[in-house]
Order: C-alpha cells, then sequence, then structure tokens
C-alpha cells in the first residue's frame, strides 16, 4: 500500500520561503507523475505545479510561476515544492498526489493517491 506523506508546512511573514516535501511509502511507487494542490476553507482544491516522474516536464498555475519550483528525487521516492516570495494569498493546505495514467494534469480528478496535507500560513 503507498502512501503520500506531506511536511514542511508552517507560518512564515510575506516575502519569506518554505520547502515543502511529500515522502512516498511503498515498494511499487512508480507514477507517471505527481503534483501539488492547495486548498483553502470553502474553496475547491487548485492546481499548483506539475512533474513528470520521469524527468518530464514541469507546469505551474500562474499565480507561482517564477515563484515556486516543484522538484522530485525519484531515487527516494521524494516530491518538493520550494515556495518563495510567499504572499498572503499563498496561505492554503497544500497536498501531494500522484497519478498512474494519463489524464488531465491540472484536475484533482486526474490523481488517484494524495497525501493528507500540510498547512501553510503567510502573514502580512
Amino acid at each position: 500500500q503507498v502512501q503520500l506523506v506531506e511536511s514542511g508546512g508552517g507560518m512564515v511573514q510575506a516575502g519569506g520561503s518554505l520547502r515543502l516535501s511529500c515522502a512516498a511509502s511503498g515498494r511499487t511507487f512508480r507514477p507517471v507523475a505527481m503534483a501539488w494542490f492547495r486548498q483553502t476553507p470553502g474553496k475547491e482544491r487548485d492546481f499548483v505545479a506539475y512533474i513528470g516522474w520521469s524527468g518530464g516536464p514541469t507546469y505551474y498555475t500562474d499565480s507561482v510561476k517564477g515563484r515556486f519550483t516543484i522538484s522530485r528525487d525519484s531515487a527516494k521516492n521524494m516530491l518538493y515544492l520550494q515556495t518563495n516570495s510567499l504572499k498572503p494569498e499563498d496561505t492554503a493546505i497544500y497536498y501531494c498526489a500522484a497519478k498512474s495514467g494519463f489524464s488531465a494534469y491540472d484536475t484533482p480528478s486526474g490523481y488517484n493517491l494524495w497525501g493528507q496535507g500540510t498547512r501553510l500560513t503567510v502573514s502580512s
């Protein structure tokens, strides 16, 4: 049974940085791709960033381009999200997700494995 566990969230002032991590457990973890989504209370889960697991492309939502960087270490089954120049509107619970098929990369329904989330709070 593969599980995803996020870590690295916390509280930071606007302009600051944090690195979020996602650890995948399980001997047979071979996703096609992984992504980060985020969600605030009462709103839908929104796409943040995507990466192909075998050295494929990266995609970002427009609001984080130039500030966030997604990366992975496939040997360690780790996914990362480096967040820089944080803004209060980046405040959310961040989820990592994995997909085993070739469905849409920017919608939650395209992913079949999720972590429990890590909270990131940016104060002004």
